[in-house]
């Protein structure tokens, strides 16, 4: 009897800071190389989890500036020598609120940081043996990228779309057209059965919200 394969990728999502923004770990099963994507804050928890996973970390990713998605990603990556990716430079002038934003909600230790890698649109980033695809989706914050694997259809979208629902556009530089063209020009054109992991709340996929979504219409 032939023993099926394992899956090249394997995640686990950990709430993280007052809002409960879902940190993404996830790493090659062939290599357990592994990323967190958006270590917001706890970062104790978060090492515990890398430590019972038996996940080597490489780096770390980020999708958007956003304080409860990267304020404490600096102090991490500066922690455990780690470089970090993303998200794309037109979220530097959130990025470096983040001291003074951590202050106004009471998340003490968040600073600013430069990532080692900025990113845009159709860039890959590598974990392991890994390669995820970059989408550039503006709207929530004008940076805002989204991690997509293709061979085993998972996103990791932050706050562009969430269960039922789509990212705030109230934010300043947020603009809700760009929000909603990006979902539909690239995410709603991956394969229905792709499930994604949002930046908030529980996991969706594609299919379902192209069906029922009200906030971005019916699609296809």
């Amino acid at each position: 009897m032939t023993q099926p394969e394992t899956a090249p990728l394997a995640a686990c999502i950990v709430p993280v800071t007052p809002l409960q923004q879902n940190c993404t770990l996830f790493w090659c099963t062939k290599t357990m190389k592994g990323a967190l994507v958006d270590p917001g804050g706890d970062l104790d928890r978060l090492k515990e989890v890398v430590a019972e996973k038996g996940v080597t970390l490489e780096k770390l990713l980020v999708t958007h500036g956003h304080l409860d998605h990267c304020g404490m990603t600096g102090v991490l990556a500066e922690e455990l020598s780690l470089p970090i990716e993303g998200p794309h430079p037109e979220d530097k002038f959130w990025i470096d609120q983040a001291g003074e934003q951590g202050e106004r909600f009471g998340m003490t230790g968040t600073r600013p940081f430069t990532p080692d890698r900025w990113l845009d649109d159709g860039d890959t980033v590598t974990v392991g043996e890994l390669e995820l695809n970059v989408f550039h989706c503006p709207g929530h914050t004008p940076g805002h990228v989204v991690f997509y694997h293709e061979p085993s259809k998972l996103l990791i979208v932050g706050d562009v779309l969430f269960q039922g629902s789509i990212g705030r556009t109230d934010f300043p530089r947020g603009n809700h057209q760009q929000l909603v063209d990006a979902i539909h020009e690239k995410l709603f054109t991956l394969p229905e059965d792709t499930a994604f992991v949002p930046g908030h709340g529980p996991m969706s996929t594609i299919g379902r919200e192209k069906k029922s979504n009200p906030f971005v219409g019916a699609y296809g």
